[in-house]
């Protein structure tokens, strides 16, 4: 009974890994951007919101991200940020406040390691758009 528990969970896992979807819609993400992120991170994602000024920690310039990172897109640490997976700094561990309100859709992604990352279809789509808006 145990292998058959253990075959089972490892056939789960394998057909996980096959289900990986596109890595999120940059238009879909864009219209997230607008609704949930523009007036903190600016139109352009500078960091330059109408509300900037009045946060006690500056928001992030996201058009800076791969630049900061050695010139590589942070997918993973993206979508941990703003999923409540990883801690922003002024935001706690909800980013952004309002986070929960996301869709429930499930989306599956793959990381550049190929290791598959399970979030929603808004956040998946939100990074897809902020690896488009990436400067150099």
């Amino acid at each position: 009974m145990r292998s058959l528990c253990l075959a089972l969970a490892f056939a789960g896992t394998s057909a996980l890994a096959q289900e990986v979807t596109d890595p999120g819609s940059p238009e879909a993400g864009e219209d997230v951007y607008s609704v949930f992120c523009q007036s903190c991170h600016g139109a352009a994602g500078r960091g330059d919101g109408d509300f900037a000024d009045l946060l006690s920690v500056q928001p992030a310039d996201l058009t800076q991200l791969a630049a900061r990172n050695g010139g590589e897109f942070p997918q993973v640490e993206v979508m941990r940020q703003i999923d409540g997976r990883a801690r922003v700094e002024g935001h706690g561990v909800i980013m952004p406040v309002f986070g929960p309100l996301f869709d429930l859709e499930v989306a599956i992604t793959k990381a550049d390691s190929g290791q598959p990352i399970v979030t929603s279809r808004s956040i998946a789509d939100l990074a897809a758009f902020i690896e488009s808006i990436q400067e150099e």
